[in-house]
């Protein structure tokens, strides 16, 4: 199967190219707004400032900002916010039971693997994440009927063009996947244009069942925009980062640990946010049908 580009019909959807280019916009200032608002790096921007303004004399200000600076690594060091926060999120939805005896379709979003990464060292090279991969497999062979899309371009600013799923299908067919059966979009940049792009290759119906394959801290937001885009999915979350039970008085002290988690939850509750705010979700925080 070889990997398609949907962009000519997704415009078609879309009706003009001012929307593409409204999607570009989003897109690009996303990666912008996110560089600045990584916990990590505002953590680092702090701390840089607030030096720079003692070595100026600035010294009550430079203190000001140097302390809130370490206050906030300690706050994520010793409490679990981040693990927290996405517990909240991996809750949210659940892979039903028991499973639909028929549907129409499987997607799973990329994000399995670093492309970048394997263009330079071979396709097996990067750390894979098998969650994903391994769920549309055993899902695939559940359902021998059922549609296959694997969605995933890139989301890098600096290289556009290598693509993830041309790296996935090579390693779909070595786990034994037929991928005669996969349809691959590879121009998406996010999880909006997978909904969209996707939906423009394999024009799903309202009628029609897909079952959804996403790491369950990003399930809320998958969800929410597959629906907003017209699909009719199913969740099937993977990748479990959080037991679901954490408590934010449970200590723990790992400002290594406690930074990458908080940044993991911020970006996706910021994400939330954003996909509500610009009408790509129905609700701030989306939920299994019958409890929006």
């Amino acid at each position: 199967s070889s990997v398609k580009s949907p962009r000519s019909g997704a415009v078609a959807i879309a009706r003009n190219e001012r929307r593409c280019y409204q999607w570009s916009m989003f897109f690009t200032l996303s990666k912008i707004l996110w560089f600045l608002a990584d916990p990590g790096n505002l953590f680092i921007i702090a701390l840089s400032i607030g030096v720079l303004l003692l070595w100026a004399g600035k010294g009550r200000a430079g203190r000001g900002l140097v302390s809130l600076a370490l206050m906030g690594a300690l706050l994520v060091a010793v409490f679990p916010i981040g693990k927290v926060m996405t517990g909240v999120l991996e809750n949210r939805f659940q892979t039903p039971d028991p499973k639909p005896d028929k549907i129409t379709g499987i997607i799973v979003l990329g994000g399995v693997l670093n492309q970048f990464i394997a263009k330079k060292r071979g396709a097996s090279a990067p750390r894979i994440a098998t969650g994903r991969f391994s769920e549309f497999i055993r899902l695939a062979g559940l359902y021998p009927d059922a549609k296959l899309v694997f969605t995933g371009g890139s989301g890098s600013l600096s290289n556009p063009d290598i693509k993830e799923a041309e790296f996935a299908a090579p390693l779909l067919e070595s786990w034994g996947l037929d991928i005669g059966r996969v349809t691959f979009e590879a121009d998406s940049r996010n999880t909006f244009e997978n909904a969209i792009f996707s939906k423009a290759l394999v024009k799903p119906s309202p009628d029609d069942k897909w079952i959804l394959i996403t790491s369950a801290f990003h399930m809320p937001r998958a969800m929410g925009v597959f629906r907003a885009a017209g699909w009719n999915v199913l969740p099937a979350p993977v990748e479990y980062v959080t037991t679901g039970e954490e408590r934010l008085f449970a200590l723990q002290f790992s400002f290594r640990t406690g930074i990458n988690a908080f940044s993991r939850a911020v970006h996706e509750w910021l994400g939330l946010s954003f996909y509500w705010l610009t009408g790509r979700t129905d609700t701030l925080i989306p939920a299994p049908a019958g409890q929006d």
